[in-house]
């Protein structure tokens, strides 16, 4: 082991510490049945929560089921998840999506998922067109409780700055970096944790670092 990963380590352990510390402990509840956590975190991509919830309640009120989003006029979808923005790139990956699940199990329904170790249910649903780290550690993370990490703009945003990975790190590897600092319990506590800060404290511009409860162990910290 390096000096450098023996720090790192140090001081995720730290930040794991001090964040549940601050926000609290949390009851990992399923948000959504599988199916529906792939489709709602497809449309979270490149939006903001109150948007994805907006084109999410949108599609499910204009389709009655996800055989009918499946089989509607792209058109038709496009339009009852426009508010979310991206929605001509959304709307037929979410049909390829579904399509692509109907074909492998004859039914759409990913429920099976949760049977499998975990890797293997990360390797297939990466095998789904458009689906990438982050959207199937949602799914397995939120509906399956599985030990996935998922890295979004506020725990990368976050993590870079406690210098928890090199420079010119991509998101996707970030997911690996993470999972092998962070203790697999922790998993799910951790990352609403660092949402939550990113949100709260850690923000893109102007961070109030005289208020983060990081500062201590934090590089990046002007506090």
């Amino acid at each position: 082991m390096t000096i450098l990963t023996k720090i790192r380590q140090e001081r995720s352990s730290k930040m794991v510490e001090l964040l549940e510390d601050d926000y609290g402990v949390r009851t990992w509840e399923p948000r959504l049945n599988s199916l529906e956590e792939l489709v709602f975190t497809v449309l979270s991509q490149n939006t903001s929560d109150i948007n994805t919830y907006r084109s999410y309640d949108k599609l499910t009120e204009v389709f009655a089921s996800w055989d009918d989003v499946m089989n509607a006029n792209e058109d038709d979808v496009e339009l009852a998840i426009r508010v979310g923005g991206l929605s001509k790139i959304k709307a037929p990956r979410i049909q390829a999506i579904l399509k692509e699940i109907f074909h492998r199990n004859g039914k759409l329904d990913i429920e099976s998922l949760r049977l499998l170790p975990v890797l293997d249910s990360l390797k297939w649903l990466l095998s789904l067109p458009g689906v990438g780290r982050k959207t199937a550690s949602c799914v397995l993370l939120f509906s399956f409780h599985m030990a996935a990490f998922p890295v979004d703009t506020h725990v990368f945003r976050v993590s870079k700055r406690l210098e928890l990975f090199d420079e010119g790190i991509s998101a996707d590897k970030a997911h690996e970096i993470l999972e092998s600092l962070i203790p697999s319990d922790k998993y799910y506590q951790t990352h609403m944790d660092l949402i939550e800060h990113g949100r709260r404290v850690c923000f893109a511009r102007n961070p109030i670092c005289g208020e983060c409860k990081l500062s201590t162990i934090c590089p990046s910290s002007s506090a």
